[in-house]
Protein backbone atom coordinates (compact mmCIF):
# COMPACT_ATOMS: atom_id res chain seq x y z
CA UNK A 1 0.00 0.00 0.00
CA UNK A 2 1.42 3.38 -1.03
CA UNK A 3 1.05 6.34 1.29
CA UNK A 4 0.96 9.80 -0.21
CA UNK A 5 3.53 12.16 1.22
CA UNK A 6 1.93 15.04 3.10
CA UNK A 7 1.76 18.18 1.00
CA UNK A 8 4.15 20.88 2.12
CA UNK A 9 2.36 23.85 3.61
CA UNK A 10 2.40 26.86 1.33
CA UNK A 11 4.56 29.66 2.70
CA UNK A 12 2.55 32.43 4.32
CA UNK A 13 2.39 35.67 2.35
CA UNK A 14 4.41 38.42 4.07
CA UNK A 15 2.30 40.70 6.25
CA UNK A 16 3.10 44.42 6.24
CA UNK A 17 1.43 46.78 8.70
CA UNK A 18 1.31 50.41 7.57
CA UNK A 19 1.21 52.15 10.96
CA UNK A 20 0.74 55.90 10.83
CA UNK A 21 -1.56 58.87 10.48
CA UNK A 22 -3.89 60.16 7.75
CA UNK A 23 -1.18 59.82 5.08
CA UNK A 24 -1.12 56.09 5.75
CA UNK A 25 -4.88 55.82 6.33
CA UNK A 26 -5.71 57.22 2.88
CA UNK A 27 -7.64 60.23 4.16
CA UNK A 28 -10.17 61.56 1.64
CA UNK A 29 -9.80 58.61 -0.73
CA UNK A 30 -11.74 55.37 -1.30
CA UNK A 31 -9.93 52.47 0.43
CA UNK A 32 -8.80 51.04 -2.90
CA UNK A 33 -6.89 54.27 -3.65
CA UNK A 34 -5.26 54.64 -0.24
CA UNK A 35 -1.63 53.91 0.57
CA UNK A 36 -2.03 50.34 1.97
CA UNK A 37 -4.11 49.03 -0.95
CA UNK A 38 -1.91 50.70 -3.55
CA UNK A 39 1.31 49.48 -1.91
CA UNK A 40 -0.06 45.95 -1.79
CA UNK A 41 -0.96 46.13 -5.49
CA UNK A 42 2.47 47.52 -6.42
CA UNK A 43 4.37 44.88 -4.43
CA UNK A 44 2.28 42.12 -6.01
CA UNK A 45 2.95 43.62 -9.44
CA UNK A 46 6.66 43.30 -8.58
CA UNK A 47 6.24 39.65 -7.58
CA UNK A 48 6.03 40.10 -3.79
CA UNK A 49 2.80 38.45 -2.61
CA UNK A 50 2.51 40.66 0.47
CA UNK A 51 -0.63 41.65 2.32
CA UNK A 52 -0.59 45.28 3.51
CA UNK A 53 -2.89 46.06 6.43
CA UNK A 54 -4.01 49.62 7.17
CA UNK A 55 -2.89 50.86 10.59
CA UNK A 56 -3.34 54.55 9.84
CA UNK A 57 -5.52 56.84 11.97
CA UNK A 58 -6.18 60.37 10.75
CA UNK A 59 -4.94 63.04 13.14
CA UNK A 60 -2.65 60.77 15.14
CA UNK A 61 0.45 62.24 16.70
CA UNK A 62 3.42 60.07 17.62
CA UNK A 63 2.05 59.93 21.19
CA UNK A 64 -1.33 58.66 19.99
CA UNK A 65 0.40 56.09 17.79
CA UNK A 66 2.43 54.92 20.76
CA UNK A 67 -0.74 54.59 22.85
CA UNK A 68 -2.43 52.26 20.34
CA UNK A 69 0.60 50.26 19.19
CA UNK A 70 0.11 47.16 21.37
CA UNK A 71 -3.61 46.69 20.79
CA UNK A 72 -3.08 47.38 17.10
CA UNK A 73 -0.53 44.56 16.93
CA UNK A 74 -2.92 42.25 18.80
CA UNK A 75 -5.64 43.06 16.27
CA UNK A 76 -3.50 41.80 13.38
CA UNK A 77 -3.84 38.19 14.63
CA UNK A 78 -0.32 37.48 13.24
CA UNK A 79 3.13 38.94 13.78
CA UNK A 80 3.85 41.30 10.89
CA UNK A 81 6.93 40.71 8.75
CA UNK A 82 7.38 44.48 8.47
CA UNK A 83 5.91 47.57 10.09
CA UNK A 84 6.11 50.84 8.16
CA UNK A 85 6.11 53.56 10.85
CA UNK A 86 4.87 56.88 9.43
CA UNK A 87 4.23 59.34 12.26
CA UNK A 88 5.27 62.85 13.24
CA UNK A 89 3.54 65.04 10.66
CA UNK A 90 0.73 65.98 13.06
CA UNK A 91 3.23 66.75 15.82
CA UNK A 92 4.89 69.20 13.43
CA UNK A 93 1.63 70.73 12.18
CA UNK A 94 0.59 71.35 15.81
CA UNK A 95 3.98 72.84 16.67
CA UNK A 96 4.68 70.20 19.32
CA UNK A 97 8.30 69.96 20.48
CA UNK A 98 10.40 67.65 18.28
CA UNK A 99 11.87 66.11 21.46
CA UNK A 100 8.36 64.91 22.38
CA UNK A 101 7.76 63.29 18.98
CA UNK A 102 11.22 61.76 19.10
CA UNK A 103 10.62 60.21 22.54
CA UNK A 104 7.33 58.66 21.39
CA UNK A 105 8.82 57.32 18.15
CA UNK A 106 11.71 55.94 20.19
CA UNK A 107 9.22 54.04 22.39
CA UNK A 108 7.43 52.65 19.33
CA UNK A 109 10.70 51.44 17.79
CA UNK A 110 11.82 49.99 21.14
CA UNK A 111 8.58 47.97 21.41
CA UNK A 112 8.85 46.66 17.85
CA UNK A 113 12.51 45.73 18.34
CA UNK A 114 11.63 43.85 21.53
CA UNK A 115 9.20 41.80 19.43
CA UNK A 116 11.82 41.23 16.68
CA UNK A 117 9.62 42.94 14.09
CA UNK A 118 11.48 44.63 11.22
CA UNK A 119 10.70 48.31 10.66
CA UNK A 120 10.82 50.78 7.81
CA UNK A 121 10.79 54.24 9.39
CA UNK A 122 9.30 56.88 7.08
CA UNK A 123 10.58 60.40 7.69
CA UNK A 124 8.80 63.71 7.27
CA UNK A 125 9.93 67.27 6.59
CA UNK A 126 8.93 70.32 8.57
CA UNK A 127 6.88 73.08 6.97
CA UNK A 128 9.03 76.13 6.09
CA UNK A 129 7.11 78.37 8.52
CA UNK A 130 8.34 76.26 11.47
CA UNK A 131 11.80 77.86 11.26
CA UNK A 132 15.27 76.46 10.73
CA UNK A 133 15.90 75.31 14.32
CA UNK A 134 12.63 73.41 14.49
CA UNK A 135 13.20 71.85 11.05
CA UNK A 136 16.71 70.73 12.00
CA UNK A 137 15.51 69.02 15.19
CA UNK A 138 12.38 67.55 13.62
CA UNK A 139 13.91 66.24 10.42
CA UNK A 140 17.04 65.06 12.20
CA UNK A 141 15.16 62.77 14.57
CA UNK A 142 14.32 60.23 11.84
CA UNK A 143 17.88 59.32 10.77
CA UNK A 144 19.01 59.46 14.40
CA UNK A 145 16.32 57.01 15.49
CA UNK A 146 16.94 54.73 12.51
CA UNK A 147 20.62 54.55 13.47
CA UNK A 148 19.87 53.99 17.16
CA UNK A 149 17.47 51.11 16.48
CA UNK A 150 19.17 49.68 13.41
CA UNK A 151 16.06 50.00 11.25
CA UNK A 152 15.63 50.93 7.61
CA UNK A 153 14.92 54.59 6.86
CA UNK A 154 12.87 56.06 4.02
CA UNK A 155 13.90 59.71 4.44
CA UNK A 156 10.73 61.50 3.25
CA UNK A 157 7.33 59.85 2.90
CA UNK A 158 6.06 62.50 0.46
CA UNK A 159 9.14 62.42 -1.77
CA UNK A 160 8.20 63.25 -5.36
CA UNK A 161 4.84 64.68 -4.30
CA UNK A 162 5.54 67.54 -1.86
CA UNK A 163 5.28 70.97 -3.39
CA UNK A 164 3.19 69.82 -6.38
CA UNK A 165 -0.32 71.14 -5.93
CA UNK A 166 -1.83 68.94 -8.64
CA UNK A 167 -0.85 65.84 -6.65
CA UNK A 168 -2.78 66.91 -3.53
CA UNK A 169 -6.41 67.05 -2.52
CA UNK A 170 -8.05 70.42 -1.96
CA UNK A 171 -6.70 70.71 1.58
CA UNK A 172 -3.12 70.83 0.28
CA UNK A 173 -2.07 68.29 2.93
CA UNK A 174 -3.17 64.88 1.67
CA UNK A 175 -2.12 63.34 -1.66
CA UNK A 176 -4.79 62.58 -4.23
CA UNK A 177 -4.86 59.19 -5.96
CA UNK A 178 -2.12 60.22 -8.42
CA UNK A 179 0.01 61.45 -5.53
CA UNK A 180 -0.46 58.23 -3.57
CA UNK A 181 0.66 56.22 -6.59
CA UNK A 182 3.88 58.25 -6.77
CA UNK A 183 4.50 57.79 -3.02
CA UNK A 184 3.93 54.05 -3.45
CA UNK A 185 6.23 53.67 -6.47
CA UNK A 186 9.02 55.45 -4.62
CA UNK A 187 8.71 53.65 -1.29
CA UNK A 188 8.05 50.14 -2.68
CA UNK A 189 11.76 49.31 -3.29
CA UNK A 190 12.57 50.31 0.31
CA UNK A 191 9.71 48.16 1.60
CA UNK A 192 10.97 45.20 -0.45
CA UNK A 193 14.48 45.60 0.95
CA UNK A 194 13.19 45.95 4.52
CA UNK A 195 11.12 42.76 4.14
CA UNK A 196 14.29 40.77 3.47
Amino acid sequence: MLLAAPAAAAPRAPLIWAFGDSLTAGYGLPPAQGFPARLQAELRRQGVAATVRNGGVAGDTAAQGRARLRWGLRGLKAVPDLVIVELGANDMLRGLPPAQARANLDSILTELRARNIPVLLAGMRAAPNMGADYARAFEGMYPALARKHGVALYPFFLDGVAGQRDLFQGDGLHPNARGVDIVVRRIAPAARRALK
